[in-house]
């Protein structure tokens, strides 16, 4: 298959680096240092897998030189959804499938509203990864699932071939009965966390630990399963209880990538996480008193350090 990247970070790396390994024609779109150290040493992935040494791997920072592919895994961050989706237009073909692979549940729309709703695939990554230099991959956990399917449940023959190619490269892939309850599945417990994280700059251990922060961070959740009950009513049942038995088994160190961007000053993806719960909760008549504060509290960050902002008078 033709395959690009548009995003080619930890997740995009890893997935294409191992597809491009089967024997796939893989791009990887990437910028900066990273590009660059790709283009001259090519992309290492370090992973208890195994590791891979990919030099046989195209990168650039132009969509437009790749031209037309059959799949495009779309994994920028959530505020560059909308110029990510007018970047890609040189790379969509007549019947190129686009992949979302963002945090959250309201990328695929967005990115369809751009490009046609027929060819974007919700999809929902579960890997731990990250880069700790130019060019290399860190995945540092067993799990490397990435699920996906159209919103309709049908499974098509473009959804049966990807799928296969990442079996096929050694990763995990999974085509769920619903996408839709996969994508609320993960937000429950990851809208919360980012933002709980974050505000706090704690990892999870000490959270889930005090009773006081570990029944918000439950209460949070609550919350947003209810929102999540109300866009998609046949939402299966016993969601939060099911999420909180796999944040137990996380290590004490672990935390959301949002505080990794908030402590390295990069933008956040709040409007995204408890924004979301809050945007849907108010369009579907749910109340979202905690994740308003959550939400209310990181506006500052958003965009990246404050900075040195005037002072308004009292």
């Amino acid at each position: 298959m033709r395959i690009a990247v548009m995003g080619a970070g930890a997740l995009g790396g890893y997935f294409g680096g191992r597809l491009a390994a089967a024997g796939h024609e893989v791009t990887l779109i990437a910028r900066g240092a990273h590009l660059a150290a790709i283009r001259s040493k090519g992309l290492r992935i370090l992973s208890p897998h195994g590791d891979l040494h990919v030099t046989e791997i195209a990168a650039t920072d132009d969509p437009g030189a790749v031209g037309p592919v059959d799949v495009i895994m779309f994994m920028v961050k959530n505020y560059d959804v909308d110029a990510g989706a007018q970047a890609i237009a040189p790379m969509l073909g007549t019947d190129t499938m686009v992949v979302t692979c963002q945090n959250g549940v309201s990328a695929h729309e967005r990115l369809g509203a751009v490009i046609g709703a027929e060819r974007v695939v919700p999809g929902v990554a579960r890997i731990p990864a990250d880069v700790p230099e130019p060019g290399v991959i860190n995945h540092s956990a067993m799990w490397d699932t990435l699920s996906f399917g159209d919103v309709d449940g049908r499974l098509t023959a473009r959804i049966e071939e990807f799928r296969d190619a990442i079996l096929g490269a050694g990763a995990t892939a999974v085509v769920p009965e619903s996408i839709l309850h996969d994508l609320w599945e993960k937000f429950i417990s990851q809208a919360t966390l980012a933002s709980l994280t974050t505000l706090t700059r704690l990892d999870i251990g000490p959270l889930r630990h005090n009773p006081d922060s570990r029944a918000l961070f439950l209460a949070a959740m609550e919350e947003t399963e209810r929102v999540g009950r109300a866009v998609v009513p046949d939402l299966p049942t016993g969601l939060v209880e099911k999420a909180w038995k796999i944040i137990g088994t996380l290590p004490d160190t672990m935390h959301a990538s949002m505080l990794d961007d908030l402590n390295a000053g990069k933008r956040l993806e709040v409007d995204y996480l408890s924004g979301d719960v809050v945007r849907l909760g108010r369009e579907h008549g749910v109340p979202t008193p905690i994740h308003e504060v959550f939400r209310a509290a990181l506006q500052p960050f958003k965009d990246g350090p404050p900075g040195n902002v005037p002072r308004a008078s009292a």
